[in-house]
C-alpha cells in the first residue's frame, strides 16, 4: 500500500512530500519551530470513529471533548500532528516492514529489519487466521507459559500492526478473546465474574482429530493463582486503539463488544464497602504479577482504569443499556481523578508537608486523611526528588504510603490525561533529573528503588525471582520503551524519546532482544530472561514507528477532559 506524506506551504497550499524528513532527523530547534506553527485544514476524507465524538454527544453533562486540542483551544504539541502528519484510515507508517521492497530498515537502523522479522515469527494462528503474537520465541529454555498469547503483552505487537497498515490481525484478537471471555470460569469450586478477560490463551492442535480449539488462562494456571484485573483494560484501551487507527467504528459497535465492554465494567463499577474511587485488587494482578507489595491500589491499575474508562466512554453507544454505563462512568471519572491527583501525587511540596504531618485526627478537617506516620518516610525519598518534578507514588492506604515509582502507572496517568499538563511535565522533569537511577544504561526501570533485605523477605516472600535489581524488583524492561515514547512526545519532549531509544539500539539485538536486564543500571541481561521476548521487539518497534510519525500517538492518548480538573492548589513544583 502506496503512502501520501503531505506538508503545508507558508500561503497554506498542500503539496507532496515524499521526501518529507521524519521527526527523528529534525533539529529540535526546527522542531520546537514546527510546534509553533498554528494547524491548517487539510482537505482529507476520514471515517468519523467513536472517539471523535465530543462528549456533549453523550448527553452527561461534560465539556466537548475535541481530538488533539485543550478545551481553552491553546496550541499544544498535538494540534500539529495531523497537519504534518496526516492520519487516514489504514494508513500505513513510513516504516513498512520487510515485505516492502523500500523497507525502512534501510533507511533508518538496520535493527528494525530483524525486529519486524522476529514479530512475525512470533504470530500465532487459529483456523488459518492470525489470533497474536506469542510471549517469547526462545528456544532454549523451558516453555511454562512464554508459548502462549497474553492479552497485555499482545498489546505492543498490536499497535505495531496497527500503526503499519495490518488492522485485521488485532481485529482476529479482540473477537477471539471476547469469545474467551464469555466462557465459564472457575478456580477451586469457585466461579469469577462473568466480566474477566482471560491473562492468555494457547492454540491446541489436535493433529489426531485434525483440529484446533483456544485454551484460556484466567488465573487458575498462572503462578500464584492470581486474576489479571488489567487485561479487561487493555482490551478496551485497545478496542479505541484499533477504533482510532482505523477510522472504522463498527467493531466497536458490534453487539457482542458493547457487552463485552460492559461485562468489564459491571466488575468495575460494582458498589462495596470502599470509601474510596479507586480499584481494590490483589498483588500480582497487573503486569508486575509477582508479589511485589502492590496491592490494595497500585497505580499501574488505577490509572489503567481510568483510562479504560475514559476509552469506554468514547465506544459505548447511546443505547439504553449503555446509557446507565455513561453515567456511571461520568461520576467515577470526577471522583478518581480528583482522588488520584490530590493524594498519590508527590513532590517537593506534598513530600516537606507529609514530613510536617500530625497524626490521630479526627473528622472532616483533617489534613492527614490517612493518619500516614512522618517516620515511616524512607531515606531514600528525600535525595530522590528533585526540586522541580513529580510522580504519582505506587499506592496509598490507611496509615501507609508506597513512595516508590512505577514507570507503567506514571506514563498511562500523562498518556490518559489522568496527570494534568502541569503533572505530566513533573514527571517527565522527574525522568530527566533522575535518568541514571530511572534509565541507566538500558531503558526502563519497572520501579524505582528495589526492594532489599528484610523489605525484600517480607514483601515478596523471599521470592528467588525478584531479588533486588532484578525482574519486577528494580528490573530493566525494554517493553517500556514504548511507553516512554508515547509520554514524551505528548508532552513535547521528543528529544527524551530519541536519547532513550538510541541507549536500547546499543544492545537490544546484540542481546538478542531480551525479556528485561539485571543491575541497578540494567548492565547486565536478566538472569531469568527469556531472548526473542515479543514485546520488548514490538515496544521498540513501535517507539521508533511513534518518533517517525507522531500522529499515531493519537491510537494512545487522550487529551485532558476540564470537566474532570478539579480545583487544586498548585504546588511548587508546577511552576516552571
Amino acid at each position: 500500500m502506496s503512502t501520501l506524506s503531505v506538508d503545508v506551504t507558508q500561503n497554506g497550499s498542500v503539496k507532496s512530500m515524499e521526501s518529507l524528513c521524519s521527526a527523528a532527523e529534525i533539529e529540535e530547534s526546527d522542531f520546537l519551530r514546527l510546534l509553533e506553527r498554528p494547524p491548517r485544514p487539510l482537505n482529507i476524507e476520514r471515517h468519523r470513529s467513536c472517539d471523535e465524538r465530543s462528549l456533549s454527544e453523550l448527553s452527561i453533562g461534560l465539556s466537548p471533548y475535541p481530538t488533539f486540542r485543550n478545551a481553552d483551544n491553546s496550541s499544544r504539541f498535538m494540534d500539529h500532528l495531523d497537519v504534518v502528519f496526516p492520519l487516514s484510515p489504514g494508513r500505513r507508517s513510513g516504516f513498512n516492514t520487510p515485505r516492502s521492497q523500500n523497507g525502512f530498515e534501510t533507511q533508518t537502523h538496520p535493527m528494525v529489519a530483524d525486529a519486524w522479522e522476529a514479530l512475525r515469527r512470533s504470530l500465532v494462528y487459529f483456523r488459518g487466521l492470525p489470533v497474536g503474537t506469542i510471549a517469547a520465541l526462545d528456544s532454549s529454555e523451558e516453555n511454562l507459559n512464554y508459548d502462549q498469547v497474553f492479552v497485555r503483552d499482545f498489546v505492543p505487537s498490536a499497535l505495531a500492526f496497527l500503526m503499519n497498515g495490518e488492522p485485521e490481525i488485532v481485529k482476529n484478537f479482540i473477537l477471539k478473546t471476547l469469545r474467551l471471555q464469555s466462557w465459564e470460569k472457575k478456580i477451586d469450586r469457585f466461579q469469577l465474574g462473568e466480566g474477566v478477560m482471560p491473562a492468555s490463551f494457547k492454540v491446541l492442535h489436535d493433529p489426531v482429530r485434525n483440529t484446533e480449539t483456544l485454551m484460556a488462562d484466567f488465573g487458575e494456571s498462572a503462578i500464584g493463582r492470581v486474576a489479571p484485573v488489567d487485561s479487561g483494560f487493555w482490551w478496551i484501551i485497545l478496542l479505541r486503539a484499533y477504533t482510532r487507527s482505523t477510522g472504522d467504528s463498527s467493531l466497536a459497535e458490534r453487539p457482542e463488544c458493547q457487552k463485552g465492554m460492559r461485562l468489564i465494567l459491571s466488575l468495575c463499577l460494582s458498589e462495596g464497602f470502599d470509601t474510596f474511587p479507586t480499584l481494590l485488587c490483589a498483588d500480582g494482578c497487573s503486569m508486575i504479577d509477582r508479589r511485589m507489595g502492590v496491592y490494595g491500589y497500585p497505580i499501574e491499575i488505577q490509572a489503567l482504569f481510568f483510562m479504560a474508562l475514559r476509552c469506554a466512554l468514547l465506544l459505548l453507544k447511546q443505547d439504553t443499556e449503555g446509557k446507565e454505563f455513561v453515567e456511571r462512568i461520568a461520576k467515577r471519572l470526577h471522583a478518581l481523578s480528583y482522588h488520584m491527583r490530590s493524594y498519590f501525587w508527590l513532590d517537593l511540596k506534598q513530600l516537606n508537608d507529609i514530613y510536617r504531618y500530625k497524626t490521630e485526627e479526627y473528622s472532616h478537617t483533617a489534613v492527614n486523611k490517612f493518619n500516614v506516620i512522618p517516620d515511616s518516610l524512607p531515606e531514600w525519598i528525600f535525595d530522590f526528588m528533585p526540586t522541580h518534578g513529580g510522580y504519582f507514588i505506587g499506592n496509598v492506604g490507611p496509615s501507609n504510603m508506597d513512595f516508590r515509582w512505577f514507570c507503567l502507572g506514571n506514563c498511562i496517568a500523562i498518556l490518559s490525561s489522568l496527570a494534568t499538563p502541569e503533572q505530566s511535565t513533573a514527571i517527565m522533569d522527574l525522568i530527566e533529573s533522575r535518568w541514571e537511577e530511572l534509565v541507566g544504561e538500558m531503558p526502563l526501570k519497572v520501579c524505582y528503588p528495589a526492594l532489599e533485605s528484610h523489605e525484600w523477605r517480607i514483601i515478596t516472600g523471599c521470592d528467588p525471582k525478584n531479588t533486588r535489581w532484578s525482574y519486577h524488583n528494580g528490573g530493566s524492561w525494554p517493553v517500556l520503551l514504548w511507553l516512554l515514547t508515547a509520554a514524551c512526545i505528548k508532552t513535547g519532549r521528543p528529544q527524551t524519546a530519541r536519547r532513550a531509544i538510541e541507549l536500547a539500539e546499543t544492545r537490544l539485538l546484540k542481546d538478542g532482544w531480551p525479556e528485561y536486564y539485571d543491575g541497578k543500571l540494567g548492565r547486565y541481561i536478566g538472569k531469568q530472561a527469556r531472548k526473542l521476548q515479543t514485546w520488548s521487539i514490538a515496544g521498540y518497534l513501535v517507539a521508533k514507528m511513534m518518533l517517525e510519525d507522531p500522529s499515531h500517538l493519537g491510537m494512545v492518548s487522550l487529551e485532558e477532559d476540564k470537566q474532570t480538573k478539579p480545583v487544586m492548589k498548585r504546588s511548587s513544583s508546577w511552576t516552571f
